[in-house]
């Protein structure tokens, strides 16, 4: 069947924090989101009447997690990546941020650090931060074309020199593929973070959520523990399907840990603290959107790069000095506004004051992310497109 992407849902007073939690997060609720990662597109529709069918039986009692549940997450990871994973080595997480922090705190000691790569996502260093870690910044090196940035790349010099300067850096929180810059990593760019990382003893944590979201014409992605047997010994992988199949409220993320010492210790850091079991909602909705789900999946992904051409060709005919790099994955555009010559705070000002549009801060990303905005796409062409008029109206404004 063909799905409607252009069908516009009104997600207002269903304690929707994109919309619901404008307030809260902005201070004002004048302003069209197109910040928090979440799509406003309906829900696959395998998945809603898989959750509908459980509503019918009218208790809710203690939850089983289903025989079929992580043999069916083990081959949808070997369908879709190529990678074989012994269903036993995967377990539950209550959210992948969560699992972050649980792996901090089951392997980080205190007067141990933590490197990330900015820019990237901005809960990385709040949450290393936040157990009181001193988080150590490895940035990616912009590759530029023509005066533009089109892409990015690991400093893998820089990596090696940290690491070796400061022993007391025990894990490195890679995102892979890269938010917010759109970025995937090949194969000899994981299989390098190994090779650096696993002689040092360092534990890669790779979040992998949008492993699933790979746009039409793009290259595969890459699950790092995958690459080789130096980065199966010391990764711990998270994924999940709630931003594929828009479901981050129901919170379906799990963790694949192939590494016995690794997974032994973790695991027994979520069994003992009873972190492991998922909700009825998370099985049902997980099973439906791997067994029923991929048609709904390939069509949304070529939505979504339609409308990136759709941003791309705006931008180029009505406001050129903001440019983007071409994602490879996902719903979420790294705007380049440096063109406009705005501070960053008078660059958040034309957004919010001028156009009424709520994207994310660039510079909550990183230093590299000055001059920069970040901007979800994933919602109806003509939602898009009253944005994008918003936008250059502003622009001429200025």
């Amino acid at each position: 069947m063909r799905y409607n992407f252009d069908e516009i849902i009104d997600r207002t007073g269903t304690s929707c924090k994109k919309y619901d939690g404008m307030m809260e997060a902005k201070g004002r609720e004048d302003l069209m989101p197109f910040w928090i990662a979440d799509m406003d597109f309906k829900t696959c529709d395998a998945i809603v009447n898989a959750l509908k069918a459980r509503l019918e039986h009218p208790v809710f009692g203690y939850h089983k997690i289903p025989d079929e549940y992580y043999p069916t997450i083990a081959g949808w990871v070997k369908s879709l990546h190529g990678w074989e994973v012994d269903y036993k080595n995967i377990r539950y997480v209550p959210g992948i941020v969560k699992g972050i922090c649980f792996a901090i705190e089951t392997f980080i000691k205190p007067g141990e650090k933590i490197a990330i790569q900015s820019p990237v996502y901005h809960e990385f260093k709040m949450i290393v931060e936040q157990h009181h870690i001193e988080c150590v910044d490895n940035p990616l090196v912009p590759v530029e074309k023509d005066g533009d940035i089109v892409s990015y790349r690991m400093n893998f010099e820089h990596l090696e020199k940290l690491l070796d300067e400061d022993k007391s850096i025990r894990m490195l929180i890679m995102s892979n593929p890269q938010n917010p810059v759109g970025v995937r990593w090949s194969k000899e760019d994981l299989q390098k973070v190994a090779e650096i990382t696993s002689k040092r003893g360092v534990i890669v944590i790779s979040d992998e959520i949008y492993a699933e979201m790979t746009l039409p014409g793009c290259p595969e992605h890459v699950p790092y523990a995958s690459v080789s047997e130096a980065a199966a010994s010391n990764a711990i992988t998270f994924m999940a399907p709630s931003k594929t199949f828009n479901i981050s409220g129901i919170v379906s993320s799990y963790c694949i840990i192939v590494d016995e010492k690794l997974r032994e210790k973790f695991f027994y850091y979520l069994d003992t603290d009873e972190l492991e079991h998922p909700t009825i909602f998370a099985t049902t909705a997980t099973l439906a959107a791997y067994r029923e789900g991929n048609e709904w999946r390939e069509q949304m992904l070529e939505y979504i790069s339609s409308n990136v051409d759709f941003v791309d060709a705006y931008l180029k005919e009505n406001i050129p000095q903001v440019r983007f790099v071409r994602p490879e994955f996902g719903f979420l555009l790294w705007l380049d506004c440096r063109g406009l010559g705005l501070s960053q705070k008078d660059l958040i000002s034309l957004f919010e004051d001028k156009a009424h549009l709520a994207l994310n801060d660039g510079e909550c990303y990183g230093p590299g992310g000055v001059g920069f905005m970040r901007f979800n796409i994933g919602c109806p062409r003509e939602t898009l497109r009253i944005a994008l008029d918003k936008l250059a109206s502003a622009v001429r404004s200025l």
